[in-house]
């Protein structure tokens, strides 16, 4: 299968001229003292040199029309222009845009992502099925080098370094301190005593961590995994039951509890011209804020997981249920056969002979680690959760010195913890490098553009929320997708409330958002390539397939019963 697909691949960038097309975005331009021009570009000032009018570009249509013709590609992937605009005064005016040219090969640009999916899901193996898309996306878009042109420019980057060192270096460190000096046992022994009283109980912890947390994606995995994991295990809750209610209370309770970082980011897509409500920033935060109420997938994703937290969800799965009846009845908290992404060597480390672990150990780096990343949020507008991290692991080796366990040990204990986290490390810088890959491809693009043949209105949120779907699922990232879907289905949305004369528009354009904004969730939640996907799996414990596969049809079941709602909503707007 790999072979066919990479020979089809090859094959493929030979013979086949890509589809190239244009995103056209209006951008704000001031000027330096020196006369150079600038944008705001991610938080930070960017030249751009002189914009040059729209008619001289090689990146409009008619220009991209005529090298296609030829059978030629651009030599420019990026422009800044303007365009003369008169305003009611007679006076003239410039309005600048940032032109980016990005290539498609239609359906075939699916096949680095869908490789990979298959896959692992036939060989349960995610190294190997995550670098067979890796070398059939190089192929495609013509990279024969595939360490120097395709895995060092990605996992060289500051994401890459970022998970390293976040979650190899610094999570794996403050496991193996927690494990050594008997804190994680500690705190899974005080919960019992005070809190929970069987597995039901300890799920519901898991669940009402996931709110609080609602920081949500990769931060919320990590610090719900860690912190429930020991108390889980200690009562008998099974690994695809604690890693589902982990990932499904990290993205959707980041999108109803919006106080965090996506209001923020999601704005910068939501601009439609000529549409007073989103002219302004402040405008479209309270847009987001006002479509909450219709992200009917995370409310019903997690209503659900609540649901399953008390053992009281209706039709639960088959899977899930053999789970948790193998988990209580034998004590089996994984699968026969299945590969945890995290070691569970690490929970059998012997305490240090005369220390005597107390649950503060655990408790006051846990609240340190919330503390700066809330902290930091409220002063830097988002959280530096790196920052985070080390404070809490420095106070975690502290207390442990403190209490006479030696530098040497300390050590030795950090470097036990982040061994067991080897391996989700390498699957996430590989899922990172797929997920740009597949961006490359543009394979997000091409479903985005079949957009514009919808002929029934009503029929666009359930195409936004499925496309969308799609795309995360595809790439394993939930932010990417939205930079590719929001600003076609925010103009799409709008012009199609004009023109089929709908008596609110504005709401139309409001359950169009939310589906597509949980579609993004939806897609990257099930996604096995997915970075919150792999974290949920790797810090409770979890194999991933076992994790994915009892995740889908609960997460099915409320895309289900989000998309009567939307589509509901839209046919009654009239």
């Amino acid at each position: 299968m790999f072979l066919g697909t990479l020979l089809a691949a090859i094959l493929i960038s030979s013979f086949v001229d890509p589809t190239w097309i244009v995103d056209k975005v209006e951008i704000s331009v001031d000027t330096t003292d020196a006369g150079e021009c600038y944008i705001d570009f991610n938080g930070k000032n960017r030249l751009v040199g002189k914009p040059i009018p729209i008619s001289e570009s090689v990146l409009d249509v008619g220009s991209l029309q005529k090298l296609a013709a030829k059978g030629l590609s651009p030599q420019v992937t990026e422009e800044f222009v303007y365009v003369d605009n008169a305003t009611e005064g007679g006076e003239k005016s410039k309005l600048f845009y940032r032109l980016t040219a990005h290539r498609h090969w239609k359906y075939w640009s699916f096949l680095p992502a869908l490789i990979s999916i298959v896959l692992c899901w036939v060989t349960k193996e995610p190294i190997t099925s995550l670098l067979a898309g890796i070398l059939v996306g190089a192929a495609l878009v013509g990279k024969a080098n595939v360490f120097d042109e395709v895995l060092i420019p990605s996992i060289g980057t500051t994401t890459a370094a970022t998970i390293l060192i976040l979650y190899l270096w610094l999570l794996g460190g403050l496991m193996g301190i927690w494990a050594r000096t008997g804190a994680s046992r500690a705190f899974a022994d005080y919960m019992s005593s005070y809190f929970v009283r069987g597995p039901r109980t300890a799920k519901l912890v898991a669940w009402l961590l996931g709110v609080i947390f609602f920081q949500g994606g990769t931060i919320s995995a990590v610090l719900v995994g860690t912190t429930v994991k020991p108390l889980a295990d200690e009562e008998r809750v099974s690994h695809e039951e604690l890693s589902l209610i982990v990932d499904s209370t990290s993205s959707p309770i980041a999108v109803l509890l919006a106080f965090n970082a996506w209001p923020i980011y999601v704005q910068s897509f939501l601009m439609v011209s000529g549409v007073s409500y989103l002219a302004t920033e402040s405008g479209r935060v309270a847009f987001f804020f006002r479509c909450i109420p219709f992200s009917f997938y995370a409310i019903f994703s997690v209503l659900f997981t609540l649901l399953l937290s008390i053992d009281r969800l209706p039709m639960t799965p088959r899977k899930l249920k053999a789970a948790r009846s193998r988990a209580r009845e034998t004590g089996q908290l994984d699968a026969p056969g299945s590969e945890p992404l995290a070691s569970s060597d690490i929970v059998d480390v012997p305490l240090p002979a005369s220390y005597a672990p107390h649950v503060c150990d655990f408790l006051m780096p846990l609240f340190t680690l919330i503390g700066v990343a809330v902290g930091t949020y409220l002063a830097y507008g988002s959280p530096k959760v790196l920052w985070a991290f080390a404070a809490a692991l420095i106070l975690a080796s502290t207390i442990a010195w403190g209490k006479g366990m030696n530098l040497q040990e300390i050590v030795l204990a950090i470097v036990h913890g982040q061994k067991s986290l080897v391996l989700g490390s390498v699957i996430l810088l590989l899922a990172i490098t797929l997920g740009d890959l597949s961006q490359e491809v543009g394979g997000g693009r091409y479903l985005v553009a079949l957009l514009g043949d919808l002929q029934w209105y009503w029929v666009l949120p359930a195409a936004s929320f499925l496309i969308a779907v799609v795309i995360a699922f595809s790439t394993g990232t939930s932010w990417a997708t939205f930079a590719i879907t929001l600003p076609l289905v925010m103009q799409l949305s709008h012009a199609i409330s004009v023109n089929h004369c709908l008596s609110h528009p504005e709401l139309f354009v409001s359950i169009c958002f939310a589906a597509c904004l949980n579609g993004g969730v939806f897609g990257d939640q099930c996604s096995p390539i997915s970075d919150t996907t792999i974290l949920s799996a790797m810090c409770t414990g979890s194999d991933l397939m076992d994790h994915v596969t009892t995740q889908i049809p609960v997460a099915t079941m409320a895309a289900g019963l989000a998309l009567l709602c939307w589509t509901t909503i839209a046919v009654l707007i009239v």
